[in-house]
């Protein structure tokens, strides 16, 4: 009787975080209010030069996020009032984290995060690229809207670390990567920014979950920022914006 109690109790709970996650999640992309968005900027290793980096963002440092979604919105007809609200948290030590699956449950109870209660949590692991000339993939999750980002710790870098963290952000709405992880090149037509562009290539524009500007039909650039970056159609589709 004692263990199909437990066992009842555990598919409740499950069945409550379950449901919970898709409300969340099914509210967010609603977008009838602003998404909110958290950025936990994290020294991800340790360095002088990360600490200083931290020490410089302020509460604007991410305005050309929302700025993007703004633009994006209403290139694709959709009416919505500041679609993203992005807020920086104070910045935090990595040896200050659970990373796993304890990093939500520290999140949900150390929202240290100005004027906002965040649906979307990304940790920015900064790194000094004295020492980090290539990081790690980041990662966005869907279940949970959660991200890890790792990104370089210098002001030169800070419009193409605003891409990766869009991308991260896009993930946890649920769109999916639109390049080939055999060359990282976009694929036809879903990862090109406009696919009905001729001559084809190159093109003007990198599609934010393809990653690149494809300018050739075998070279693919890095965009700088996101002023370069646009969402395709696809990628609308996949987070309420349009139809398919």
């Amino acid at each position: 009787m004692f263990k199909f109690l437990r066992i009842a109790i555990l598919l409740v709970i499950l069945a409550t975080v379950a449901e919970e996650a898709w409300l969340s999640r099914s509210r967010a992309v609603s977008w009838q209010d602003p998404l909110r968005v958290a950025i936990y900027p994290v020294n991800g290793d340790g360095s002088e030069a990360a600490a200083g980096y931290l020490r410089g963002l302020k509460s604007d440092s991410f305005k050309s996020i929302e700025r993007f979604f703004d633009e994006e919105a209403k290139r694709h007809g959709r009416d919505i009032f500041r679609p993203v609200e992005v807020a920086v948290a104070p910045p935090l030590a990595l040896a200050n984290i659970w990373w796993s699956l304890q990093m939500r449950y520290w999140a949900s109870r150390h929202d240290a995060v100005p004027g906002m209660t965040p649906q979307v949590r990304l940790f920015v692991l900064h790194f000094d690229p004295a020492g980090h000339p290539s990081l790690s993939h980041s990662v966005g999750v869907e279940r949970g809207m959660i991200g890890v980002v790792n990104a370089f710790a210098t002001r030169e870098m800070a419009g193409s670390n605003a891409v990766i963290i869009t991308h991260e952000l896009l993930h946890t709405l649920g769109a999916t990567d639109k390049y080939d992880p055999a060359d990282n090149r976009p694929r036809f037509p879903d990862g090109y920014a406009e696919p009905d562009r001729s001559p084809r290539h190159p093109q003007r524009f990198a599609e934010i979950m393809a990653g690149r500007i494809p300018v050739s039909d075998t070279q693919a650039d890095v965009p700088e920022s996101l002023d370069s970056v646009r969402i395709g159609n696809a990628t609308a589709a996949e987070i309420g914006w349009t139809k398919r």
